[in-house]
């Protein structure tokens, strides 16, 4: 089981299943969301993803039209992103976990919009947008 909170810990989630894939963003809106030069995520199963404490302290934002994502309203982690047209996943931010095993990152995405100043493993794959 994977489990993790928000930095005030208002908010708790847990997972009820693995992470299978992981994947590190450089696009300008998740660069912008977060703060950092890039976003680490996994995308999961809403049926087994469950908040457990914070229900109230969740706010959207909408960046763009068909994708939310998702924060606490009283300190501001990003807990997950969503896309309205496959509602069954959430791209879970990685580092708000704080118990389970997450494996390496297996592929970049945005390598295009990727920050100079930064260099990550040059083996890991990675795509100029959207993994295709």
């Amino acid at each position: 089981m994977i489990k993790g909170h928000c930095l005030c810990q208002g908010i708790q989630y847990e997972y009820h299943g693995e992470i299978n894939e992981v994947a590190i963003c450089h696009c300008y809106q998740c660069k912008q969301a977060q703060g950092t030069p890039f976003v680490t995520n996994a995308p999961v199963s809403t049926t087994a993803f469950q908040i457990v404490q914070g229900q109230a302290l969740l706010k959207s934002y909408f960046a763009s039209p068909n994708k939310r994502r998702v924060f606490c309203s009283q300190c501001g982690s990003t807990l997950f992103s969503q896309r309205m047209d496959h509602p069954e996943t959430i791209r879970l931010r990685l580092g708000t976990i704080t118990e389970g095993h997450i494996p390496a990152p297996q592929y970049q995405i945005y390598c295009d919009s990727r920050s100079a100043w930064f260099v990550l493993d040059e083996q890991t794959p990675c795509y100029p947008a959207n993994k295709p």
